[in-house]
This record gives C-alpha cells, sequence and structure tokens, in this order.
C-alpha cells in the first residue's frame, strides 16, 4: 500500500457562497477584531442545508417506512455518514433523471458490482460539482435522481449516498418546480416556468414522472401506486423529493453538494469521513467532507479552483 493522502471533498464556505433558492444569505459578522480586542472572533447564522452538508430523515417527513418518527442528527449513529466508500461517475445529460441503468453503468466502469455497495458509502460524480455556483445551470438545469434511484439505493443497502449535486432529488422533484407546500416553479433561461421549458424539451410523459396529477392523468392511479404507493402509504407526496425520502425513510442518510476535489477520487474506492454538528433536534447539518486514498490512487487532475464570489 503506498502512502495515504486526504483530499477535499468539500466547497468552500463563506457569506457569498451559492445557495438553494430561497435559503437565506449566511450572515458572518466580527464580534472581537485583532486591532481592538486582540483576538478574532466571528458570529454566523445561516441554514444549516447551506453549501456541502448532510440531510437527516427528520428534514423530509415526519415517519419512516418502519412506522418509527422520523429522526434527528443526534439519533443517528456517529459514522452514519462514514466508511468504505466508492465514487461512481455518472453519464447522464443536462437535467437528465437519474436511474437505476445510468448507476449500474457507473458501477460497471467503477469496477464494482451493485451487490458490492451493501454497507458502503456511495458518493456520485455527474459533473455538477464543477458547475457550483450561483446560477440557474447549477440549480434549475442539474441533473438529479428520483424514485427508481432512491428504491435502487435502498435494494442495494448502500450506507449514506453522497451527490455532487444541489439535491438529493432532480430539480423538478422540489419545491423549484412545482412540488411540496413551497413550489416555486421557477422561471427558467427563456423567460417560461421551468416546468413547461422541460415538457418542450423532453415531452409531457417524461414530465409527469415529477407531477403526480399528470402522471395519474397518463398511467393511471394503479400505475401511480405501483411506483409512488409504498411513499404514500407513510404521508408522503410521492413526487415531492421521493429519492430523499425512499433513502432516509430507510435510514439511508445523505449528502448534498459534494465538491471540491472530486474529480481526484473518481471512479475510485476509499475511506470517507463526514461528520454532521451533534445538533439534538437537527433536521441536518453543514460537514466537511474528506476521501482517505493511496496517493497512487488518485486520478491525475488539477487541483479545483473556485472562479465564483470571493473564492
Amino acid at each position: 500500500m503506498g502512502k495515504k493522502v486526504f483530499v477535499d471533498l468539500t466547497h468552500p464556505f463563506g457569506a457569498e457562497i451559492p445557495r438553494w433558492p430561497y435559503f437565506d444569505k449566511p450572515l458572518i459578522d466580527s464580534k472581537h477584531t485583532m486591532a481592538k480586542g486582540g483576538v478574532l472572533t466571528q458570529s454566523i447564522c445561516c441554514t444549516m442545508h447551506t453549501g456541502t452538508h448532510c440531510d437527516a430523515p427528520r428534514h423530509v417527513m415526519e415517519r419512516e417506512f418502519d412506522g418509527r418518527r422520523a429522526r434527528y442528527t443526534h439519533e443517528m449513529p456517529v459514522d452514519a455518514y462514514t466508511g468504505e466508500a466508492v465514487c461512481l461517475e455518472v453519464k447522464i445529460g443536462r437535467w437528465g433523471l437519474i436511474g437505476p441503468e445510468h448507476l449500474e453503468d457507473a458501477c460497471k466502469r467503477a469496477g464494482i458490482r451493485p451487490e458490492e455497495l451493501e454497507g458502503m458509502v456511495v458518493c456520485l460524480n455527474t459533473g455538477m460539482h464543477r458547475q457550483f455556483d450561483d446560477s440557474k445551470e447549477y440549480y434549475h438545469y442539474s441533473c438529479g435522481t428520483g424514485v427508481e434511484a432512491g428504491k435502487w439505493f435502498v435494494e442495494h443497502k448502500v450506507k449514506c449516498v453522497a451527490m455532487d449535486m444541489q439535491a438529493l432529488d432532480h430539480p423538478l422533484h422540489t419545491a423549484m418546480g412545482n412540488n411540496g407546500m413551497t413550489r416555486m416553479n421557477l422561471i427558467g433561461a427563456s423567460g417560461k416556468p421551468i416546468t413547461e421549458e422541460y415538457i418542450e424539451q423532453f415531452g409531457e410523459e417524461a414530465y409527469a414522472e415529477f407531477d403526480k396529477e399528470l402522471y395519474i392523468g397518463l398511467h393511471g392511479k394503479e400505475a401511480y401506486d405501483k411506483k409512488f404507493g409504498d411513499l404514500e402509504a407513510i404521508g408522503c407526496w410521492g413526487t415531492w423529493e421521493p429519492c430523499h425520502k425512499q433513502m432516509l425513510g430507510h435510514g439511508i442518510v445523505g449528502v448534498e453538494n459534494l465538491g471540491g476535489d472530486l474529480d481526484k477520487v473518481s471512479g475510485k474506492r476509499f475511506r470517507f469521513y463526514c461528520f454532521p454538528i451533534r445538533w439534538h433536534m437537527g433536521d441536518g447539518s453543514m460537514a466537511r467532507c474528506v476521501a482517505e486514498i493511496d496517493e497512487e490512487e488518485l486520478n491525475d487532475v488539477p487541483d479545483r479552483t473556485y472562479p465564483y464570489g470571493v473564492f
């Protein structure tokens, strides 16, 4: 074995960090300064789901599939987000919905069988982390997972899934589209709502994956229940963040906005470290994500630089 090195898989944090469309801007202030007090002491106020962060089950649901009240951050095992890992390079187009076929193709290219993923942390490299910015491209038009990917992670009993995207779900499965109590149906680059843009590009049947009423209208209630019924049975809106809920509802935690030098470990196996703040009744937490890997195993790619904002 070669020399072990640590690779940072975390986006830099600061007041101008890109954030999810309706999240507040981090407020960072100095309570003491070197010139006045001889020490530097800073305060911060922000949503804990800013930048690279962990999600706990309670973030998106009241009950897990086994009937228990959805767990808070402090109720998860200390190593819930840490363990032996593999980084799967997912090949998919802009705004694409990641399904089992994409994950199995990525496993094949990484030299790992899906059945070997049991108990492992699975990192997804879709290339979106390279576009991390305050932009429609990163948020509105990201590729992402859905109900079938969520069920695939459950079937293969993975421990944690860390994704280099804006969320554990495709943007149209979130409130950026037409799902959720706070649904925004954001305006896209064309000046039309992103739901309309998606239909124009991919067709109504493809968009139905993200819209409960349309799916039932096109395919019938029986087909909807077959795909989303287990979520509806525990009180969840089936097309609203179904990958989140499939994972978290089965105790598989998630990390969003994975970044840093992810390309250096793409397709590799390593030890993944990620620890949320020990926050009593927390719904998630910002975290530092790091890979420990043999130096000889690193992909020969340049160090990541951040051109946006102050970075």
